[in-house]
Protein backbone atom coordinates (compact mmCIF):
# COMPACT_ATOMS: atom_id res chain seq x y z
CA UNK A 1 0.00 0.00 0.00
CA UNK A 2 1.37 3.40 -1.00
CA UNK A 3 1.33 6.04 1.69
CA UNK A 4 -0.13 9.46 0.96
CA UNK A 5 3.26 11.18 1.11
CA UNK A 6 4.65 8.85 -1.55
CA UNK A 7 1.85 9.92 -3.88
CA UNK A 8 3.23 13.47 -3.83
CA UNK A 9 6.71 12.33 -4.88
CA UNK A 10 6.09 12.91 -8.65
CA UNK A 11 4.84 16.42 -7.88
CA UNK A 12 7.96 17.14 -5.84
CA UNK A 13 10.20 15.81 -8.61
CA UNK A 14 8.35 17.93 -11.17
CA UNK A 15 8.76 21.01 -8.97
CA UNK A 16 12.49 20.37 -8.57
CA UNK A 17 12.92 19.90 -12.33
CA UNK A 18 11.00 23.13 -13.03
CA UNK A 19 13.04 25.17 -10.54
CA UNK A 20 16.26 23.59 -11.80
CA UNK A 21 15.37 24.36 -15.41
CA UNK A 22 14.52 27.99 -14.62
CA UNK A 23 17.69 28.48 -12.58
CA UNK A 24 19.81 26.67 -15.16
CA UNK A 25 18.59 28.75 -18.08
CA UNK A 26 19.16 31.96 -16.12
CA UNK A 27 22.66 30.88 -15.13
CA UNK A 28 23.44 29.80 -18.70
CA UNK A 29 22.27 33.13 -20.12
CA UNK A 30 24.51 35.02 -17.70
CA UNK A 31 27.52 32.81 -18.42
CA UNK A 32 27.09 32.55 -22.19
CA UNK A 33 25.66 36.02 -22.75
CA UNK A 34 27.68 38.73 -24.38
CA UNK A 35 28.88 41.32 -21.96
CA UNK A 36 29.57 44.63 -23.57
CA UNK A 37 29.72 48.24 -22.67
CA UNK A 38 26.44 49.33 -21.18
CA UNK A 39 25.49 52.93 -21.65
CA UNK A 40 22.67 54.96 -20.18
CA UNK A 41 20.93 55.03 -23.56
CA UNK A 42 21.00 51.23 -23.87
CA UNK A 43 19.57 50.80 -20.38
CA UNK A 44 16.72 53.27 -20.90
CA UNK A 45 13.22 52.04 -21.65
CA UNK A 46 12.23 51.80 -25.32
CA UNK A 47 8.75 53.12 -25.96
CA UNK A 48 7.77 52.93 -29.63
CA UNK A 49 10.76 54.93 -30.79
CA UNK A 50 9.92 57.85 -28.52
CA UNK A 51 12.01 59.04 -25.63
CA UNK A 52 10.37 58.23 -22.30
CA UNK A 53 9.19 61.40 -20.59
CA UNK A 54 7.38 61.95 -17.34
CA UNK A 55 6.26 59.42 -14.81
CA UNK A 56 5.42 55.88 -15.80
CA UNK A 57 2.17 55.75 -13.86
CA UNK A 58 -0.28 58.48 -14.77
CA UNK A 59 -3.51 59.03 -12.89
CA UNK A 60 -6.58 57.87 -14.74
CA UNK A 61 -10.05 59.21 -14.37
CA UNK A 62 -12.87 57.22 -12.82
CA UNK A 63 -14.46 57.16 -16.27
CA UNK A 64 -11.74 54.77 -17.46
CA UNK A 65 -12.50 52.28 -14.70
CA UNK A 66 -16.24 52.56 -15.29
CA UNK A 67 -15.79 51.73 -18.97
CA UNK A 68 -13.52 48.80 -18.02
CA UNK A 69 -16.16 47.42 -15.65
CA UNK A 70 -18.84 47.79 -18.33
CA UNK A 71 -16.65 45.86 -20.73
CA UNK A 72 -16.24 43.07 -18.19
CA UNK A 73 -19.99 43.07 -17.53
CA UNK A 74 -20.97 42.66 -21.16
CA UNK A 75 -18.07 40.33 -21.94
CA UNK A 76 -19.24 37.93 -19.25
CA UNK A 77 -22.69 38.11 -20.79
CA UNK A 78 -21.40 36.77 -24.09
CA UNK A 79 -19.28 34.11 -22.40
CA UNK A 80 -22.32 32.85 -20.49
CA UNK A 81 -24.98 33.17 -23.19
CA UNK A 82 -23.17 31.50 -26.10
CA UNK A 83 -22.84 28.01 -24.55
CA UNK A 84 -26.35 28.37 -23.15
CA UNK A 85 -27.73 29.10 -26.63
CA UNK A 86 -25.82 26.19 -28.18
CA UNK A 87 -27.20 23.63 -25.73
CA UNK A 88 -30.65 25.22 -25.28
CA UNK A 89 -32.65 22.49 -27.05
CA UNK A 90 -30.95 19.69 -25.14
CA UNK A 91 -31.51 21.47 -21.82
CA UNK A 92 -35.21 22.02 -22.58
CA UNK A 93 -35.75 18.25 -22.61
CA UNK A 94 -34.62 17.90 -19.00
CA UNK A 95 -35.96 20.94 -17.12
CA UNK A 96 -37.38 23.79 -19.19
CA UNK A 97 -38.46 26.05 -16.31
CA UNK A 98 -35.07 25.94 -14.62
CA UNK A 99 -33.21 26.67 -17.86
CA UNK A 100 -35.36 29.64 -18.78
CA UNK A 101 -35.50 30.93 -15.20
CA UNK A 102 -31.73 30.85 -14.86
CA UNK A 103 -31.24 32.85 -18.03
CA UNK A 104 -33.96 35.34 -17.15
CA UNK A 105 -32.43 35.94 -13.73
CA UNK A 106 -29.01 36.44 -15.33
CA UNK A 107 -30.45 38.88 -17.85
CA UNK A 108 -32.26 40.70 -15.02
CA UNK A 109 -29.00 41.23 -13.15
CA UNK A 110 -27.34 42.32 -16.39
CA UNK A 111 -30.18 44.74 -17.10
CA UNK A 112 -29.83 46.22 -13.61
CA UNK A 113 -26.15 46.85 -14.34
CA UNK A 114 -27.09 48.45 -17.64
CA UNK A 115 -29.62 50.73 -15.93
CA UNK A 116 -26.98 51.69 -13.36
CA UNK A 117 -24.58 52.60 -16.17
CA UNK A 118 -27.28 54.69 -17.83
CA UNK A 119 -28.05 56.49 -14.57
CA UNK A 120 -24.35 57.25 -14.01
CA UNK A 121 -24.14 58.44 -17.65
CA UNK A 122 -21.34 56.01 -18.38
CA UNK A 123 -22.25 55.90 -22.07
CA UNK A 124 -22.00 59.69 -22.42
CA UNK A 125 -18.60 60.02 -24.09
CA UNK A 126 -18.66 63.82 -24.23
CA UNK A 127 -18.74 64.24 -20.45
Amino acid sequence: MISQLQQYLPVLIFLLVAVGFAGGTLAFSVIAGKTGRRTKVKDSAYECGMLPEGHGSARLSVKFYLVALLFVLFDIEVVFMYPWAVTYREMLKTDAALVLGGMLSFLGILFAGYLYALRKRAFDWKR
